[in-house]
C-alpha cells in the first residue's frame, strides 16, 4: 500500500492536545472526512491515528487525534508525517491536482529541451514554487502564464520560462 504526505505535524498548540499541521492543502472539512490515517515519525516508525478535529490557525490547520489530550501527548507525534492512501483523497477539482501528484514530474520548455525533475514543491502567498532538479537547479513559478500543458499520465509538465530565469541560478 502506497502512502502520500498530508503533512508534518508542529509543535502542540495549547495544553489539550492539538498540533500544529504544515504543508497540507486539504481542507479542514477534507481533512476531518478522512477520519484515520497514518503518522509515521523520522525512523519510519507508524501507528494509526484518527482525526477528531481540524480547524484553521493562520497560514496552518490546527488538529486534534483520537486519545491526544495533553500538550505532552501532542509532543509525542512532534515532527511525524501525516499520511493517508490515495484513493480515500477528494477529487482536487477541475485543473487542480495534489503535490503528490507533481513530484517527479519531468520539466520541459515548451521547445522539448528537458530541465530536470520535480523534487520540491514550495507554497508561498501567490503560487506555487516547483524545484526542478536537473542540471542545474532551477525555482519556476507555477502561475499559468509559466506552466503551459501538465500532462500526469505522461508525467511531464510544459513550462514556457521567462528571460532570464536560467541564468538567475
Amino acid at each position: 500500500m502506497s502512502l502520500i504526505l498530508i503533512g508534518r505535524i508542529g509543535r502542540p498548540h495549547g495544553i489539550d492536545g492539538e498540533m500544529h499541521l504544515d504543508g497540507c492543502s486539504l481542507t479542514p472539512a477534507e481533512l476531518t472526512d478522512l477520519e484515520r490515517c497514518t503518522w509515521r515519525d523520522v525512523r519510519g516508525n507508524t501507528r494509526d491515528v484518527v482525526i477528531e478535529a481540524v480547524r484553521p490557525a493562520n497560514t496552518r490547520l490546527l488538529v486534534r487525534c483520537e486519545g491526544v489530550r495533553s500538550r505532552e501527548q501532542a509532543a509525542e507525534l512532534t515532527n511525524g508525517e501525516l499520511l493517508a492512501e490515495p484513493e480515500r483523497l477528494p477529487d482536487p477539482g477541475p485543473g487542480q491536482v495534489y503535490h503528490y501528484q507533481l513530484m517527479g514530474l519531468e520539466v520541459r520548455t515548451e521547445d522539448g529541451r528537458v530541465l530536470g525533475r520535480i523534487g520540491d514543491i514550495l507554497l508561498t502567498g501567490a503560487h506555487r514554487v516547483y524545484v526542478v532538479r536537473g542540471e542545474k537547479e532551477l525555482l519556476i513559478p507555477g502561475a499559468p502564464e509559466i506552466v503551459r500543458a501538465l500532462d500526469l499520465e505522461a508525467r511531464t509538465m510544459t513550462v514556457n520560462l521567462p528571460a532570464g530565469l536560467e541564468d538567475a541560478m
